[in-house]
């Protein structure tokens, strides 16, 4: 299949799936044939069969992060590229965390292929209820992983952390909302 083909397929932009071509960092191999890119889609079928397929999700909050998102998106790359991993849908979009809105986002666990759910960071994915997200992929036999979950470790100050997120997001809209919910915690962190 030449790369055009397969970032079509995959949902990424043949320009982006170039850049990752010379970058070295496409999730399949490929090599350039004369003037044409052949993906070789059959290269990545010797994975560990618990991984099966992998879905790759991004997600930003506003059009001026576009930048960010394609960042995002060659990182998950790169790490399934490493790992062997079988890349068999990549979404990426741009909306809000605080909703369920997002086409995208509902595609991945849609898809009979992908078995794993890959997200950066796991505010991507969601602002609050992920782990309902996680349950409901490992009740029908997948998993979520979250490549950098170093953000928060305590489950108290996480929930507290989705609780003022929401409730500032209600008051001084969306774009703010963490910064404050973050202001408001190291504050109170500070009175102790």
């Amino acid at each position: 299949m030449n790369l055009k083909e397969w970032a079509i397929a995959n949902g990424v932009h043949p320009h982006t799936a170039y850049r990752w071509f010379r970058e070295g960092t496409l999730p399949v191999p490929a090599e350039r044939v004369q003037h044409t890119i052949l993906v070789n889609i059959e290269a990545n079928s010797s994975s560990p069969p618990a991984t099966g397929g992998v879905g790759l999700y991004a997600r930003v909050s506003s059009q001026e992060q576009k930048a960010d998102l394609e960042r995002q998106v060659s990182r998950l790359a790169q790490w399934a590229a490493r790992g062997g991993h079988r890349v068999v849908r990549i979404e990426s979009e741009t909306g809000s965390g605080m909703n369920g809105g997002r086409a995208k986002a509902k595609r991945l666990p849609a898809d009979p292929e992908v078995t794993t759910v890959v997200v950066e960071h796991q505010d991507r994915l969601g602002r609050m209820n992920v782990e309902l997200i996680e349950a409901a992929l490992s009740a029908t036999g997948r998993r979520l992983v979250v490549l950098d979950d170093g953000e928060v470790d305590d489950d108290l100050v996480r929930d507290m952390a989705e609780v003022l997120t929401s409730f500032c997001a209600r008051r001084y809209g969306r774009r703010s909302a963490k910064n404050r919910a973050k202001a408001a915690l190291e504050a109170a962190v500070a009175g102790d």
